[in-house]
Order: structure tokens, then sequence, then C-alpha cells
């Protein structure tokens, strides 16, 4: 296990390990894998799930390449155990492989990936459903329009980004993982993942409506839900953490409550998504299992197929 010195604000040196790092992608199954093996006592997650420190991505659209405060990398972990970030969106951060291997040069990474045309709209509806991009100056409402913007685009560039993260690290510090397998054969998936980190096999609640994150229930926060949210932003994480737990264990969401979010619309995926998309996102695929040997045929032939129906209704 590798440990990176680190240093307190208050000059106490301290040793820090982060041995894995679930790097993406968005709507690939990542909340639903890192809250099961958040129940592995040999595993501790980042908290919160997504801290966006070392990546210079630090969300949908916001970008900050300054180096990070290493010392306070470590206030995202507590417990003994292999220590995850589950960021996100550091895959698609160029400058993220360069950053870990200087860094975490030991470093493992799981890689969950979606069909990226299904990947991407429901990457879009979950922004439109909170306003994300009204509150970055953006307007999304029309998925076409908004391919165009880098912001949406990036996190399903897979053959791009992994051009980058292979020429830090070799082909077997990756498991990549198919998110459909997560409802087909979860405990299979979980298994796969525990092998790969060299933990003990644990006996997981796996019950993907509880521990996943569907965009369908996104919704945009009222005006008193807001307040909530920042009330309960400013509870210490020591208190906040278990309370979280507690909810998710439960299948509590309180931010669905109508009092304190909205329903918005959420457009069904269509072929007109595949014609705006697919032939591009196709290319990208190839790429990827040509680097990788991933089996990406299921997906290029559905993509294909939605694309060419898609152009024949237009013509």
């Amino acid at each position: 296990m590798m440990k990176v010195k680190c240093y307190a604000p208050s000059g106490t040196a301290r040793a820090l390990s982060v041995d894995v790092f679930l790097i993406g992608v968005p709507k690939a199954g990542t909340t639903w894998l890192s809250n099961v093996l958040d129940q592995h006592p040999g595993v501790v997650l980042s908290e919160p799930k997504e801290p966006n420190f070392v990546a210079s991505h630090k969300g949908t659209f916001e970008r900050d390449e300054g180096e990070p405060d290493w010392s306070k990398y470590g206030d995202f972990f507590s417990g003994d155990g292999l220590k995850m970030d589950a960021s996100v969106h550091t895959f698609s951060c160029p400058i993220a492989p360069a950053r870990i291997r200087s860094n975490f040069p030991d470093a493992r990474f799981i890689l969950c990936l979606r069909e990226p045309v299904s990947r991407t709209v429901s990457h879009w509806n979950m922004v439109r459903s909170t306003g994300e991009d009204r509150g970055n100056d953006r307007n999304w409402d029309v998925f076409e329009e908004a391919w165009l913007d880098d912001s949406l685009r990036v996190d399903s560039l897979y053959g791009s980004s992994m051009v980058n993260w292979l020429s830090h690290f070799e082909l077997d510090r990756f498991v990549i993982i198919d998110s459909s397998r997560m409802r087909s054969e979860p405990m299979a998936v979980v298994r796969e993942v525990e092998g790969f980190l060299g933990v003990e096999e644990w006996d997981y609640d796996v019950n993907m409506d509880r521990h996943a994150n569907p965009a369908s229930s996104n919704r945009k926060a009222t005006a008193v839900g807001t307040l909530v949210k920042f009330g309960f932003s400013l509870i210490p994480k020591f208190v906040k953490s278990p309370i979280v737990k507690s909810l998710q264990r439960r299948d509590w969401n309180i931010y669905r409550w109508p009092v304190l979010s909205a329903e918005q619309e959420y457009v069904p995926l269509g072929d007109q998504h595949y014609s705006a998309c697919g032939k591009e996102l196709c290319d990208e695929i190839s790429l990827f299992g040509s680097l990788t040997g991933f089996d990406h045929s299921d997906w290029e032939s559905q993509i294909r197929a939605r694309f060419e129906s898609g152009s024949e209704r237009s013509e």
C-alpha cells in the first residue's frame, strides 16, 4: 500500500494513503458501485463521494487547473482501509493522469462506462432538471445544441480520454465495467471489483433502486429546498456523514419531497439523439476498444442502428 506524506495546516505530518480512484464516468452506475463498496469494512470512500480535488474538472462546468492544497486531501477520508476517491469527472480531465502519476504512482482505477449516447442524454437530462446549465450561463434546452458544448461532450469521449491515461499508467491498473452489468449481474460486478482491489468477499446490499442515482430522479430545488441544502452544508462532516448514510440505507431522499424540489421534464432517449452524436461516438468507442480490448460491439451495433434509423426518417 503506497504512502504519501501530506502535511496538515497545523504543521503536523500525517501519512495519507489513496489507493483507488473511481474515475468515471457520470451517469454510468458510479453512485451505485461506490455506495455498495462503501459497505465493505476494508474500503474507505471519500466523503463526499466526489471531493473533486485531484482533477481540474470539478463537475460538469467548473474547471480549475490550479495545484491542489495536498495538505487538505486527507480531510475527505476517515478510517482504516483502502481509500477510494470517487470523483467521476476525473476520467475526462486532461491533467488528472499526470497529477495522479506524480502524487500516487501506485494507484489503481475503476472505470464504469455506459453506451455513450444514452450516457450523454442521461447527463443532459440531469443537468437540465436541476437548472445547472442556466446557473452556469448555458441553455441546454435543445440537445443538438448542448452536444456542441464541451462540458457535455467531454465525458463521452472514451477513446480520446483513454489515450491520455495510458500514456501514464499501464492497462492492468484499470478495471473496466459495462454499467449494464450492474443490473443484469450485480454480484458478479462486485466480485470482479473485489478481486481487482484484493479485498475479501463481503455480503452487500446491492439493491439498484436504493443505491443508484437515475437522471429521472433529479429535481430542481425550490426556494425552501435551497435553504435546507444550505443549512445542511453547515453541519460538521462527522455529524452529517452518519445521517446521510442512514437515510441512504432506508432509501430516503428528502430532496425529492415536493416542498423541497419540483419535478422537471425528462426527455426519453430517441433516434434524434443518436443522429446528433452517434457517428462521432462510434469512432470514440472503436478507439477505446482498440486500446483496451473492451468489447464494444453491442454498443456500436445499437448506435449505428439508431443512427441509421434517424437518418432515414429525416430524408
